[in-house]
């Protein structure tokens, strides 16, 4: 019985796991949805009744009283809220899939360090796509990763199978980018 039991807390402990990796993904798709019906609210009461950012600050107040145990309503993340709103709303109805599917702290750093709306959804996808730290997509924007896409002309994805030919396709995405190391050619 021991090692029947074993086994079985083994999968019931698996399905937990899983249940909970569900469950953040999609509190996070909740509260960015959150934040974009937040942003477009601030901005559209901002506009129609003329309220400045001292509105910013009251708004903040009322929200934490309301829901002290929730992070996330002070002054300054509401700008930032209202900031990453008029960002993407400027091409988007509603949050872009790649953005959605990102942390707060990736939009962050999306809308201060990228200014263009295509480029930032790139930054998003290939975040998501390859499993991205928050310093690696800081990293990545600085040295350009946008810009080294693609570069060459190859026919890896026809010729080779699935595993090589991705290997292959990165491999020749610029490996040797070395100028912000004082290593590239003008140094």
């Amino acid at each position: 019985m021991d090692k029947i039991y074993k086994e079985w807390f083994s999968q019931i402990k698996y399905k937990v796991q899983q249940a909970q990796l569900r469950a953040s993904n999609n509190f996070n798709t909740i509260l960015i949805e959150l934040y974009w019906d937040l942003g477009k609210e601030i901005v559209t009461r901002q506009s129609e009744f003329k309220w400045g950012d001292n509105f910013l600050q009251q708004l903040s107040t009322d929200l934490k009283a309301t829901f002290p145990q929730i992070n996330g309503f002070s002054r300054r993340n509401l700008y930032t809220i209202r900031q990453w709103y008029l960002f993407f709303s400027q091409q988007f109805e509603f949050v872009p899939q790649p953005v959605a599917q990102l942390p707060w702290s990736y939009q962050r750093v999306l809308i201060s360090k990228v200014k263009d709306i295509d480029i930032a959804i790139i930054y998003a996808g290939a975040t998501h796509k390859n499993g991205w730290s928050r310093d690696t997509l800081e990293a990545n924007i600085k040295s350009n990763y946008h810009l080294r896409l693609g570069k060459a002309d190859h026919n890896f994805k026809t010729t080779l199978p699935k595993p090589q030919s991705d290997l292959a396709v990165e491999s020749i995405k610029d490996p040797y980018h070395l100028e912000e190391y004082g290593e590239g050619p003008d140094r």
